[in-house]
């Protein structure tokens, strides 16, 4: 009798001890994947991973984090995708101590640079990072050898984590503006109320920008009413090109003239006046995009705007044109010294700046 009793508390303990097991492995695989993506600078590249953010929570509904510098907080702020955001403050260690506290499944270094690996190394975290093409890009710049692959950066940002079993959906890139910056009509001149052309005339580097008596010319080819976009740096630059077309009292006498000759291009510099979020909000009401290469592209192409990129020292298979958008490409080709850097200059190495001297404006704006 008792070994029958001892027989059933066995099968029992067995049976308790099964469900056990069961019931912490289906546990384990309901945790919520929790993962961290690297990404310190700057504007357009950070635009550019937004994709990652969104299909990790969408595909693995995972709890993502992402770590950048403060003056690119505000880009991330509002984006729905992202649960938690991380500043590098100060000392990398500190940032590496908070970072440590998350207890993350996987890293996603998207920049891939020595802070970043530091961060990986001291972290001891399952991680997966991002291919530079280094070497490519240096083969291009030094030597003209073309070894890039046809992918686009946005794309190859996802190879990253296709590890992970996350793929690219078809909904391009994001960007997300908080309410208290979305601008107003209102706040507008009136000329600009109704129909408008943006133009980002700012870049971080001179050889990424038209000079001004070409900004005049490519303004007075647009021939609509345009807002001049960029920080306050690029405020007496806009200025330049604002007066040129400026209307007042002494120019009355030609108004007739200037209407019999369809000149419409009327210019109003924004540059210094509105934050990132602001100027963002303005490009997703613009009728057309112009830039430069540079973080303003790559929000307008968030927005699936018509744009219009400018390309001086810098190229578009470089892997960051436009990205799921419709737009049109101006540069010279015709310069055996493009393209000269990655990145750019603050004046052209060879003195002649033909990249961007003798582009031609070849465009229809209905």
């Amino acid at each position: 009798m008792n070994n029958k009793y001892d027989l059933h508390n066995s099968q029992s303990l067995l049976i308790n001890q099964r469900s056990l097991v069961i019931i912490i492995y289906i546990c384990y695989m309901a945790k919520q994947l929790k993962v961290l993506i690297l990404r310190f600078s700057s504007i357009g590249d950070i635009v550019l991973t937004t994709p990652v953010p969104r299909t990790l929570k969408t595909q693995l509904d995972a709890e993502v984090h992402y770590a950048t510098k403060p003056q690119y907080q505000s880009l991330l702020t509002a984006n729905p995708y992202i649960d938690k955001i991380h500043l590098l403050e100060g000392k990398l260690s500190s940032l590496i101590a908070a970072l440590k506290v998350e207890k993350y499944d996987y890293i996603i270094d998207l920049h891939n640079n020595l802070r970043t690996r530091m961060i990986k190394w001291r972290m001891g975290v399952k991680s997966y990072s991002f291919p530079k093409l280094n070497v490519e890009k240096w083969l291009i710049v030094n030597f003209k050898i073309d070894k890039l692959p046809n992918v686009h950066i946005v794309d190859r940002y996802m190879q990253t984590v296709e590890p992970l079993g996350v793929k690219m959906d078809s909904l391009g890139l994001d960007y997300f503006i908080p309410d208290a910056d979305e601008v107003e009509t209102g706040w507008l001149p009136e000329t600009h109320r109704q129909e408008f052309v943006a133009y980002a005339i700012g870049a971080q580097y001179n050889t990424k920008k038209l000079p001004v008596e070409r900004m005049i010319e490519l303004c007075d080819r647009i021939n609509k009413p345009i807002i001049l976009l960029g920080d306050k740096n690029d405020w007496e630059t806009g200025e330049q090109v604002a007066n040129f077309f400026a209307r007042n009292e002494s120019s009355d006498e030609y108004e007739e003239k200037l209407s019999e000759l369809g000149k419409k291009a009327l210019i109003w510099n924004a540059c210094g006046k509105f934050n990132l979020n602001q100027s963002a909000s303005i490009v997703r009401q613009a009728r057309y995009v112009f830039t430069h290469d540079t973080g303003l592209m790559h929000i307008a192409a968030a927005f699936k705007k018509n744009i219009f990129c400018i390309w001086g020292n810098t190229i578009p298979s470089f892997g960051m044109y436009p990205y799921r958008t419709k737009f049109t490409i101006l540069e010279n080709n015709r310069v055996n010294c493009r393209p000269c850097s990655k990145i750019g200059y603050q004046q052209c190495p060879k003195k002649h700046f033909r990249c961007m001297h003798d582009i031609v404006f070849d465009f229809y704006l209905p």
